[in-house]
């Protein structure tokens, strides 16, 4: 497992998936998937369905969609697992 996945992995959460680690939010209305792929520095978000709408398909999300806490936890998960926290905003 990459360092970055493992140091994540210790973060309340997060659990390694291959070469991702992913963590699961729920917002008041949304759910997410967010994704931090080690070997390029990137961050994915997902729309993830709710139980109301268990029918849905998970969809990817723009980052001006995602909610600024989600964001920002994200960003402080990654600086506390010694991944530049400026990888959270690298557009695809």
């Amino acid at each position: 497992m990459r360092e970055p996945i493992a140091a994540l992995v210790r973060q309340e959460g997060w659990r390694a998936e291959g070469a991702a680690a992913r963590v699961h939010y729920e917002g008041a209305r949304e759910q997410f998937a967010v994704e931090f792929y080690a070997e390029t520095d990137r961050v994915l978000y997902w729309s993830v369905p709710t139980e109301e709408t268990e029918s849905g398909t998970a969809a990817p999300v723009p980052r001006e969609r995602v909610p600024d806490p989600l964001r920002r936890r994200v960003r402080e998960d990654l600086e506390a697992a010694g991944v530049d926290p400026a990888t959270e905003r690298h557009n695809l």
